[in-house]
């Protein structure tokens, strides 16, 4: 006996759950994804854009600006915070150095 098995849409319903959960849309958009994909799509789009945007305005920031001389003002801070904010910028590095952007400030992530 020969057993054919069949998920009945079961996978496409998943992915397209899936989606919207990481749209932040609530389970009435479901359908409408399935069934006209493209203005979800240009959203998620626009909300990968943001992102980049925000991690190479990050970048910027933690980037020591090359036209001011070094301040003679000390801020004392202590060694935990000091650590996060290394920690911090390590993300930032990794996460634009996978994105292609590597060190490179004077690109912008192009927009879509």
């Amino acid at each position: 006996m020969t057993v054919i098995e069949h998920d009945f849409g079961l996978q496409e319903r998943e992915v397209a759950r899936r989606f919207t959960r990481l749209l932040s849309l609530d389970a009435l958009h479901e359908a409408n994804v399935r069934a006209n994909p493209l203005p979800y799509l240009e959203r998620a789009s626009e909300h990968i854009y943001q992102l980049e945007r925000a991690l190479f305005d990050a970048a910027q920031a933690a980037a020591p600006s090359g036209g001011e001389p070094p301040s003679a003002e000390t801020i004392m801070v202590d060694k935990a915070e000091y650590q996060r904010l290394v920690a911090c910028r390590a993300v930032v590095a990794l996460a634009l150095a996978q994105l292609g952007l590597h060190e490179d400030e004077s690109r912008a992530p192009a927009n879509p």
